[in-house]
Parts: C-alpha cells; structure tokens; sequence
C-alpha cells in the first residue's frame, strides 16, 4: 500500500530499524550537517533530530541516503522495474485486432489512472498563517556549511503553472531564507520554474509560487525525477505509488499542493526582481557562488499543528542525494533504452556527482557507433549536462570501475578515440566551465575498434583461465585455507 505521508514512511523505516531518533540537543546552524555528514559517509541511518536547539519543531533527514531507503520509499525491490514498466505502457503499439485494441486501451487506462484529485481533508492546513503572522523563523531551517550565505530550505516541492498553458510543474529548488517573509529561488536556467518565470516576466506579472515541505516518499522524489517538459510530476508520483496524490487549493495563491504535507509556503516571484543568492555548499562538493537569482515573497504559511520540518544536507559524495541520483538512473534506463536500444547499461558514479560523467556499454554494431550513442545523449534532456561520457563495450561491466578502468586504459588511442565538443550547455554548477553555462563535452570511445574504422592491427586475446582448472581449484578452495 502506498505510503499516507511523510510520518507512514517514518514510521516503516523505524520499524526495519533504519531510522535513529535523536534525543540530545542538537543546532540546526552547522552542527546537524556534521552528524549527517559522518552519518552518510558510515551507517548512512535516517535521523530524526527531536530536540533541535530553539525550536519545538523535529528535524528529519537523510530519509533516502541508501539504496535499501530508496527501495523502500517507492515501494519496490527492482527500481528498474519501475521504468520498465513505465516502457510498456508508453511504448506505442499498433494493435492488430480487437484483442489487441482493448489491451492498448487497458495500457493507457493504467498510465492515466493515477492522476492527482482535489481533496477537502488536508492535514497541512490544521495551521493557516497570513499576513502578519507569516515566520520563516518558526522553521529549523539549518544553515549547512560555515561558507554559506545564510539559512537554506533544502527539500522543498516547488509548484509552479505554465503562464501559457496552465500545466503545472514541482521541482526541488534550494531557497535561502532572507527574512521571516522573503526568500531567494534558485532556479537554474534550464529548469521548467525558470521558464515559467520567464514567460511570467514576458507578460510582466508576477509568478505564483507554492512549496510543499513532506510529503509521501514517492511524491517528493518525482520533484527531483528528470521528467519530459508538461509531464505532471503528480501524475508520475501517482504512477510510483499505484494511488493518486491528494491535492489542495491554496489560500492565497492559484495552486494546489500535497494535502498531506507537513509545510506549505505560498507566494510569489515578482517580474525582473533579483537579489542576490549564495554561496551554497552544494552537492559538488564545492560552494555554488554567489549571484542573483528571483525572490520569493511569501503570503502565507499553513502547517500541520505539530510539523515535521524535513530537510537533506549535500556535499562531497556519498551523500543522500547521491542515492537519489542512483535511483534515477536504474529507473530511467529502460526509457534510455527504448530509444536506444544498443545501450546495455549506464553508470552515473556517485563521485562524478551526476552531470560530470556517465559510463555506457553498448553493443557494437557498425564503425562510429559509440560516437553516435555519447551523440545521441547529449541530445537526452538533463543528460545534457554530462560533461563527460565512456563508452564501452558490452562485456564490460559498467557498475565495477576497475573494469571500466582497465578497458579504458588498454583500449584508446588519445587522438583518434577521444572527441571534445565546444560551445555545448553546461550545468549551471559546473564551476570548470570557462563561460556559465556554457562549456565543453569530451566523449571517451573505449570500445574495440574494427577494421572499418581503421585499425588495421590485430587485437590480441584477453587472459582467461581455462574452465576446467577453474573448477578444479574451485574444488579444493577450502583445502588450501587461503579464505
């Protein structure tokens, strides 16, 4: 069954003893990041901070910093069954008769029945505060890194509408609190709430905004999923949970949010209004810097009456982002793989912090066709920011880096197997690039070349061991005591 709310997942995780409650008091300016950080890089445990110097409000965090926690929160035991399926419902078929027309029926009906419903019972609005009222100050918002530039809310589930056409987006974007009413949003340029904002801006009307803090596990995780633009990441999220998402009119604001949140801000972005945001201890490990980035002016806070603030810390790798990137990339490749069928398997490394590298094995079919699939990539929405690509071959395993490592060593020419790519869009946090956003790609063709493609030496045999002394040492194992 589909988890209720942020407290049902707690509640599972503290069952299967993956959760500690803390008890001694603990500072939400810097002290929290250093238990979460030694938490992430050992035991990896979620935390609930109960006693939060200042504040009468828990703090609940590293909630999917392991891939077991991620398992558990889309309730399944093959993330990349969840693409897979994902696959079979969206991949088009022509039916060949009515047996067919009803399945193809019955196929798009499971897609769409999940979408989001208005709800009258909404937890987050035990609580309604306006105008006066409003506090930021209220919240332990923690400030992660003795660098940064103040206070940032780290989980939140932005909502924003197209201007154009009314479709609604979330996505997560840091927000560092200014005051009790105002904070930044840090909205990358390539992201949909910079292009809603933009289009607001265009029309030179503010830009309604409302953020959820909790909610369901699978419903925070669709904010942070690399979904197609007018994708609805409710709809997704219902996907993930086989339930529809509840949903709630704002007080203030045209928007509807998670019922079963724990947090609601609403506001607005004003046209052209830009203050400056940062630095941030961002998951690079390295600080984002400073710039101007669009303010949030909040008009009201609902809440439950006793709220949990949920938040996550990033930084240098592992960290719990880090296994929220793993998990999206096991449930993506299967779409990759649909339209790119050549791909075996994709590796994004954990230290490669998502969009500086990607492994990829494929099997070879014609001369130049690694070129083609690193290509072929680039052109995939958030894959290009991928500074760099591998490609290997099918044989190789892309999870074991010594083996990538190995094949790349043993199978490259410099100059003939390595392709720089200029002027191509760059992650806003890629610090290396000469311009913002705005830099290089570099693919890393690692496969055996063939005669097609000019290689006129012979590639000698790999070592092996036969099968039968195998086996046969295999036998003895034990006997030698070797362990």
């Amino acid at each position: 069954m589909a988890y209720s709310d942020l407290r049902d997942f707690i509640e599972v995780l503290e069952s299967k003893k993956l959760l500690r409650r803390i008890k001694t008091e603990v500072s939400p300016e810097l002290e929290i990041t250093q238990i979460l950080d030694r938490t992430s890089k050992s035991n990896s445990l979620a935390l609930l901070f109960e006693n939060v110097k200042g504040y009468d409000i828990p703090i609940v965090a590293n909630l999917f910093g392991s891939v077991e926690r991620m398992k558990l929160a889309l309730e399944t035991e093959n993330l990349e069954g969840i693409g897979e399926s994902l696959v079979r419902l969206l991949k088009p078929e022509i039916p060949s008769s009515l047996t067919g027309k009803i399945k193809s029926a019955a196929k798009l009906k499971e897609v769409f029945s999940f979408p989001p419903k208005i709800v009258r019972d909404a937890p987050c609005k035990e609580v309604v505060l306006k105008g006066g009222e409003v506090d930021l100050n209220r919240f332990p918002i923690l400030k992660c890194w003795p660098g940064d530039g103040g206070r940032f809310i780290t989980l939140p589930l932005v909502f924003t509408k197209d201007p154009e056409t009314d479709k609604r987006n979330c996505g997560m974007y840091r927000m560092q609190v200014y005051d009790k009413a105002t904070t930044g949003m840090h909205w990358h340029v390539h992201k949909h709430g910079a292009a809603h904002c933009r289009k607001a801006e265009e029309r030179n009307k503010p830009l309604e905004i409302a953020v959820a803090l909790g909610g369901d596990p699978a419903t925070i995780f669709s904010a942070t999923a690399p979904l197609p633009e007018g994708f609805d990441e409710m709809l997704f999220a219902g996907f993930l949970r086989k339930k529809p998402v509840g949903l709630v009119k704002c007080e203030t604001v045209d928007l509807e949010v998670p019922a079963n949140a724990e947090i609601i801000l609403e506001g607005y972005v004003n046209p052209k209004e830009r203050r400056i945001e940062g630095p941030f201890g961002d998951h690079t490990g390295y600080y984002s810097l400073a710039d101007l980035y669009p303010v949030f002016h909040v008009t009201c806070i609902t809440h439950r009456k006793n709220p949990i603030y949920p938040a996550t810390v990033v930084g240098k790798p592992p960290m719990e982002d880090s296994y929220i990137g793993k998990a999206i990339e096991r449930i993506f490749l299967p779409l990759i793989k649909m339209q790119l069928p050549e791909i075996i398997d994709i590796n994004l490394p954990i230290e490669g912090v998502f969009h500086n590298l990607a492994i990829v094995s494929i099997k070879k079919q014609y001369p130049g066709h690694a070129k083609k699939v690193m290509f072929a990539l680039w052109g995939m929405g958030q894959m290009m920011f991928t500074k760099t690509i591998i490609a290997v071959d099918e044989n190789v395993n892309v999870q074991n880096l010594e083996e990538v490592l190995w094949a790349v060593s043993n199978r490259i020419d410099p100059k003939r197997d390595i392709t720089i790519v200029e002027g191509a869009p760059a992650d806003t946090l890629d610090h290396a690039a000469p311009l913002h956003n705005l830099g290089s790609k570099m693919g890393i063709d690692a496969t055996k070349k063939w005669k097609e493609e000019g290689f006129e030496r012979e590639w000698p045999d790999e070592i092996e061991m036969s099968e039968e002394v195998k086996e046969k040492v295999e036998r003895k194992w034990k006997e030698l005591g070797i362990g």
